[in-house]
């Protein structure tokens, strides 16, 4: 069985984080979805999310790409496979290249954990979209 692991805040839920899961199950038979909680958006953002955590993680358990929501309590990608073990984890391609990712792509091939990356659907994301509400308000 082909286990596929992938994060996100999930705010404002669009297009881009629809595509993101849809692509993860075509390439998996059981999709975890790790949310990030306000808490650790607010650490490592600055910011609060506009929609608190267990409402994105309601919007996620009623997608039906995603089997299973889990909340993220911290970024490490190791310790979620520790307690899952998964065998494929999804990132959007505005990751790769970064450091964390190298550093994960390292210690997950050491497990045998496929690291796939999907394109960034461009033209949207939360960030443009919380700009434009700013500007219409």
């Amino acid at each position: 069985m082909r286990i596929g692991y992938t994060t996100g805040v999930f705010d404002m839920f669009h297009v881009g984080h629809l595509n993101i899961l849809r692509r993860a199950k075509e390439q998996c038979d059981y999709l975890i979805v790790g949310v990030s909680t306000d808490e650790l958006v607010k650490n490592y953002k600055n910011k609060t999310p506009i929609i608190p955590f267990e409402e994105r993680k309601a919007i996620l358990e009623a997608i039906k790409y995603v089997d299973k929501v889990i909340p993220q309590e911290n970024r490490d990608k190791y310790s979620a496979y520790e307690k899952y073990k998964f065998n494929v984890m999804f990132v959007g391609d505005d990751w790769k290249g970064n450091s964390l990712f190298e550093e994960v792509e390292r210690r997950f091939k050491d497990v045998g954990v496929e690291v796939v990356y999907f394109p960034y659907t461009k033209g949207t994301s939360s960030t443009i979209l919380k700009e434009k509400l700013e500007k219409i308000r």
